[in-house]
């Protein structure tokens, strides 16, 4: 059995700071790290680059997998209790994206005290990490600049009580893409072992936390939902061999398989074959479930157990309008219903709230082009390739050999663009498989952009362009016609988003066209010495823009503070787990 072990001593409040003095303004030199934008998700360098990033994980990522060597580290079983026998426990999840999202919210988290709807809530001694610690993919300089940085600018040094609150992180999808390098560099392998004013409290990618009142901190990682390795089912059992029916679970998950099963049945398998063979033997109950990589708050309510996604650390927003008012949990159509019993979950809350997830959507008309320059010239390109083939081979109907020179590449465009809109409509199912409603969309899509270049080359026939010398034409079509007719066919594409999503399909790019940055947040808990678990789930309906340094605060108060204060409240009324 694994015996509880305390984290690593707090430093003195007298240590030396790193940095010798505090950032003067808000440059990158100052700061020690690089500020970065939000990530432009349709840029079509992005989508080649995270696509094969992604294809590779698929293909390779069994090769990649670091967990089994992970066996040659300690084991360890920190215990957290704060100094009044209780705890405050903060979970963030999706942060690494642009600075001004990530840093608002761990602004809120670094500060010494929160004052939220009439409830005073005081900086958590814990704080989780849910998944996505970093955007668009793993790497040490986009850790540093879009995590670490950030969180080190809101809590730069322990607070001076001597009080230094712990980290723990688990890993989600876009962590994994470098196969957890990074990652395990960051949160488990660092020498220092220090992120700010907090300090990193685990020693594997995955960790079991004795909290007060027999109240259980389990994080898993499941390598986006593929399986539970070895060592790590080793270590979670030794742990439940302290464990018994007196104690209770807040199981942290890096993606909400409870909601993904609803067209993904496999996706709660793994989470299911934890539950049902490391913690159900012990007697153990898990009250509360965790996750993020949807970016959104939402919580579904059972009989025993809370379902809660909450990943508002930073990424954009996803939305909330469609999803389900129930669920079963495990989902009937999968191999765990066998043995596990079905249980009914509610919708019990979400935010932003229907109404406001809607209006969101219906701003991709104005975002799409306005946040994704790149894709907007792209569709115009296309469209200008096409328009050339198309007035090229019925300007020169008249010579064969012309026509069929400027038939080829007319096809070809035609193909390639109706290809490329079908393929934009994503699959379902993890297997790949389009349901029909997957052709229909992406068929339409593609013909009414082939239609929009029909229409362009119609008009741009009418001008008087025949008695120009080459290439005047395509030097007036590359400076004018493309970036008309990649604005008309990038509103095209919002519209094809907005129909489809109302379907189920595309609803990820309908938001990450866009890059919502607001409506951002995080969750509270507080376990009292009783044994009584309260959740807040703090929302930020808008974050900060505009920052200013502070040179003169003392080494724990924050580099940048916000110029208009960043107000808060809850999306719901506190949860409370007696």
């Amino acid at each position: 059995m694994l015996r509880p072990v305390t984290v690593d001593p707090p430093r003195p409040a007298t240590d030396t700071p790193r940095r010798r003095t505090r950032p003067r303004d808000t440059s990158p030199h100052e700061l020690g790290f690089t500020p970065r934008k939000a990530v432009r998700w349709l840029n079509p360098g992005l989508l080649i680059s995270t696509g094969i990033r992604t294809l590779l994980a698929m293909l390779f990522g069994a090769y990649l997998d670091k967990r089994e060597l992970q066996n040659s580290l300690r084991a360890d079983v920190p215990q957290q209790v704060g100094p009044d026998g209780g705890l405050w426990l903060d979970y963030v999840a999706d942060l690494g994206d642009g600075f001004d999202a990530t840093y608002s919210v761990a602004y809120l988290l670094g500060r010494a005290e929160l004052e939220v709807d009439g409830h005073r809530l005081p900086r958590a001694q814990t704080l989780v990490m849910g998944g996505d610690q970093v955007y668009p993919v793993a790497g040490q300089q986009a850790y540093e600049d879009r995590c670490k940085g950030p969180y080190q600018a809101a809590l730069p040094h322990p607070p001076p009580d001597g009080c230094e609150p712990t980290l723990f992180a688990v890993p989600g999808n876009h962590d994994w893409y470098d196969g957890l390098t990074a990652f395990l560099r960051m949160f488990v392998r660092t020498r220092e072992r220090s992120f700010g004013g907090w300090r990193t409290g685990q020693t594997r990618s995955y960790f079991a936390v004795s909290l007060p009142a027999d109240w259980w901190l389990v994080g898993l990682d499941d390598q986006s939902g593929s399986y539970l390795d070895d060592p790590q089912l080793t270590y979670f059992e030794q742990v439940a061999a302290g464990l018994g029916p007196q104690s209770r679970v807040i199981l942290v998950v890096p993606e909400p398989s409870w909601v993904k099963s609803v067209d993904h049945p496999e996706a709660y398998d793994s989470i299911d074959y934890f539950i049902r063979t490391v913690l159900a033997p012990s007697g153990a109950q898990v009250r509360l479930m965790i996750s993020g990589d949807l970016h959104h708050y939402s919580r579904y309510s059972g009989a025993q157990r809370e379902l809660i996604t909450f990943g508002g650390g930073g990424a954009y927003l996803y939305p909330t309008h469609q999803l389900p008012e129930r669920l079963e949990v495990p989902p009937r159509d999968t191999l765990a219903r066998r043995s596990s019993p079905t249980e009914a979950y509610d919708l019990a809350a979400r935010y932003p709230d229907k109404a406001t997830s809607r209006r969101y959507g219906l701003g991709i008309f104005g975002r799409l082009p306005l946040r994704n320059p790149g894709f907007t010239w792209l569709l115009g390109t296309l469209q200008v390739l096409f328009m050339l083939a198309a007035a090229g081979a019925v300007t020169n109907r008249a010579d064969a050999t012309a026509q069929r020179l400027f038939s080829v590449p007319l096809v070809a465009m035609a193909l390639l663009m109706l290809a490329a809109a079908i393929g934009f409509a994503q699959p379902p199912t993890a297997s790949g498989k389009r349901h029909s409603r997957h052709w229909i969309l992406g068929v339409t899509h593609g013909a009414a952009q082939l239609a929009l270049g029909a229409g362009g080359t119609w008009l741009w026939l009418q001008l008087p362009l025949d008695s120009w010398v080459w290439p005047l034409p395509a030097v007036v079509a590359v400076l004018f016609y493309t970036p008309v007719a990649g604005l008309l066919s990038a509103e095209l594409a919002a519209a094809y988003l907005l129909v489809a999503s109302a379907f189920g399909v595309n609803l990820n790019e309908l938001f990450a066209g866009q890059g919502i940055e607001d409506a951002k947040g995080f969750l509270r808990l507080r376990i009292d010495p009783d044994g009584s678990l309260t959740v807040y789930p703090i929302a930020v309906d808008r974050i900060s823009r505009r920052w200013q340094a502070r040179p003169e605060g003392a080494p724990s108060d924050p580099w940048l503070v916000p110029e208009q204060p960043l107000p808060v409240r809850l999306a719901e009324p506190p949860i409370v787990l007696r």
